[in-house]
């Protein structure tokens, strides 16, 4: 008997209606047999609540995503640090219906639009999100890599999520070294659980001690020798009370890095910067206005002595997006010039520094593509997908980026897509069909 193949809502997921047609074609909501499935699919894609069903758009490209989050299992640390550490380490306790992280002297919940994937958008909320609330892959490293591949994303880039985007959290525990321990057992749950669940696919990223950079450069040089392909940093550690990049108090940490021949990834909002707004202004201000603390901390950095002392150095500015680049350059070019007699600047311009040491990342950025690919460098531009936040692709990364990239040539996708993201990471970005998932020996 022939079933209706419409697109339907069911809960937080789109699926095939499957009712019975009856003879004049149609099922009992309706639906035809001849109804233009495309044209339903493009509907809901439109609507607030979207087409939510990974796998329904055919995979015709590969993609390497340098930003996507892991929304850490109650385990994590409960099960790794040493029995004396697990009252005081992070863990999960029910409370009043709600789950909430607790550790040292402090409570915290899980904000719902960390892991809002699957969800329609018109169910996002800022409200605290249980574990049951969301689809297994924010937290299961084996649904999470089902999903990446069924959108044609066969390589990750995942930051922490409780640890803040740059793992700083543990920087602010008065017992530093439960923070020590809590930042290893991180790590450990990165490669020995996380990773090892699709090693073709999860790209290992650790945190390290960021208030002590000669322990970070160890935990670096650890992670490195078990298969670290970058560090995950914080965009500005002066706006966490740390020395900032322009004194030396970091150069174990440079060092590490550039021994390793890993680059360091800063996500937006890491150090806890932001552009200021009106205190009752709505939140999509704040999201409008990240790129802000990506071009106060990208500019910063690039006219530090980092970039000179330790010239190989690599640094991607993850979620920060692409069309401000070329004007911020023009301008602190323009002032470096102008100034350098009195300023103590020297003659290296921040968009020299650029063009051989930052990389940068966008989602949906069609206007930045077209505009500003060239001036900052195809071959310095990264894809990503931020699974599982509000600005994800998925599932729908397919026919995302088709809009996005049309137009563009096929050799200059294949860069920006997956070929950058494969030689800056030394990570194969393999096709869909090679992918193994599930952990191998």
């Amino acid at each position: 008997m022939t079933t209706c193949t419409v697109q339907v809502l069911r809960g937080a997921l789109y699926d095939q209606c499957g009712a019975p047609l009856g003879e004049d074609g149609r099922c009992a909501a309706g639906h035809g047999a001849d109804t233009d499935l495309a044209g339903v699919r493009e509907r809901h894609r439109q609507a607030p609540e979207m087409n939510l069903t990974a796998g329904v758009w055919p995979v015709t490209r590969k993609f390497f995503s340098v930003d996507d989050h892991i929304v850490e299992p109650a385990d994590v640390w409960s099960s790794r640090v040493p029995a004396r550490y697990r009252e005081a380490a992070p863990h999960v306790v029910e409370e009043n219906g709600r789950e909430i992280w607790v550790f040292e002297d402090r409570r915290t919940l899980t904000m719902g639009l960390n892991a809002v994937a699957g969800k329609p958008r018109d169910q996002w909320t800022m409200e605290p999100a249980r574990f049951s609330d969301m689809i297994p892959g924010c937290y299961d490293p084996a649904a999470r890599a089902r999903d990446m591949v069924s959108d044609g994303i066969t390589a990750s880039v995942c930051f922490p999520t409780l640890p803040r985007f740059g793992g700083v959290l543990f920087n602010e525990f008065t017992d530093k070294d439960l923070a020590d321990v809590c930042v290893r057992a991180w790590n450990d749950f990165l490669f020995d659980e996380w990773c090892a669940a699709a090693p073709d696919v999860f790209v290992p990223m650790p945190i390290c001690q960021i208030w002590d950079p000669v322990a970070a450069a160890a935990e670096i040089r650890r992670n490195v020798a078990r298969g670290a392909r970058a560090l995950c940093f914080p965009e500005d550690t002066s706006f966490l009370g740390l020395p900032s990049f322009y004194s030396d108090h970091w150069d174990p940490v440079w060092q590490a890095v550039t021994e390793a021949d890993i680059p360091v990834c800063m996500h937006i909002g890491s150090s806890g910067n932001s552009a200021y707004q009106p205190p009752d202004a709505p939140f999509s201000v704040t999201i409008a206005l990240a790129f802000v603390a990506a071009a106060q901390s990208s500019i910063s950095l690039m006219m530090s002595p980092v970039p000179r002392k330790f010239p190989t150095i690599k640094f991607v500015i993850s979620e920060g997006g692409i069309g401000w680049v070329p004007a911020a350059l023009e301008r602190a070019d323009r002032q470096v010039d102008r100034h350098r007699y009195w300023s103590g600047d020297d003659d290296l311009l921040p968009s020299e520094v650029c063009r051989r040491n930052f990389w940068f990342c966008m989602i949906e950025e069609p206007w930045g593509l077209n505009a500003t690919r060239y001036e900052i460098g195809v071959d310095h531009i990264l894809w990503e997908s931020d699974y599982p936040h509000a600005d994800t692709t998925f599932p729908n990364t397919q026919i995302s980026t088709k809009a996005v990239f049309d137009g563009i040539p096929d050799d200059e996708i294949d860069q920006m897509t997956y070929r950058n993201a494969e030689g800056l990471f030394r990570f194969e970005c393999k096709d869909p069909a090679d992918v193994r998932l599930g952990a191998t020996v």
